[in-house]
């Protein structure tokens, strides 16, 4: 006999099938509510309130964490990188269903037109920003009729000024949104992200050859 032998290795019985596919579903199922708690989750659009930035259709992914990171059930956020700005499109929790159950609660998707401590004034359906005139491209007006003020804020509403750690925010079909103008505010706690990106577009109202709209799949939210 030589001076070392050979250690012979003892195999276990090896795990019946349906112990290994529970094991592999349950590390799949916590990485995707890691991912979905921290960094990105998916949106649908159900709406006309964004058109024509956003479709009825769309599907969107929103990044968690560019606003800070929140643990579940706490409204304290981490490792912020940066806060909300104007014109960034967000997905956020609706005020008005703040003492509803967590399953009614809906999700609301606008566009940040107002940040802390603006003025934000309304004056025949043009936006004022700190008593500038706050345009983008991607506003549409689609009704003619101009509503006074004393009917509705749709487009005539007086100047407020935009609380602490709060934002006001619009669709960008302006004449069909319901936004700001109508409930207030929205809380920083409340926003759950910024939509950045369209992954799948479905056109439920199209015929066979046209439900998949292909030009918009992959592009970006601006």
């Amino acid at each position: 006999m030589g001076l070392f032998s050979k250690k012979k290795t003892v195999k276990g019985p090896a795990k019946p099938w349906y112990r290994e596919w529970s094991e592999a579903l349950i590390v799949a199922v916590v990485l995707a509510l890691i991912i979905r708690t921290f960094l990105f989750q998916a949106f649908k659009i159900p709406s006309g309130s964004m058109l024509d930035t956003l479709l009825i259709g769309d599907h969107l992914l929103v990044n968690k964490f560019i606003y800070g990171t929140s643990l579940p059930f706490s409204d304290n956020r981490y490792l912020v990188l940066r806060e909300p700005k104007r014109g960034d499109v967000i997905v956020f929790e609706f005020p008005e269903d703040a003492n509803k159950s967590y399953f009614q609660r809906r999700d609301f998707i606008k566009r940040v037109v107002g940040q802390p401590g603006d003025l934000v004034e309304i004056k025949n359906k043009q936006v004022y920003v700190n008593g500038e005139l706050y345009h983008i491209p991607q506003e549409r007006h689609k009704d003619p009729e101009v509503i006074p003020a004393v009917a509705s804020p749709r487009d005539f509403m007086r100047p407020i000024r935009v609380p602490e750690h709060s934002y006001f925010v619009m669709g960008d079909n302006r004449d069909y949104s319901y936004d700001s103008r109508f409930w207030g505010f929205v809380d920083q706690s409340k926003i759950k992200g910024l939509a950045f990106i369209k992954y799948w577009s479905w056109n439920a109202q199209g015929d066979l050859l046209h439900k998949i709209r292909f030009d918009r799949i992959g592009r970006p939210i601006n």
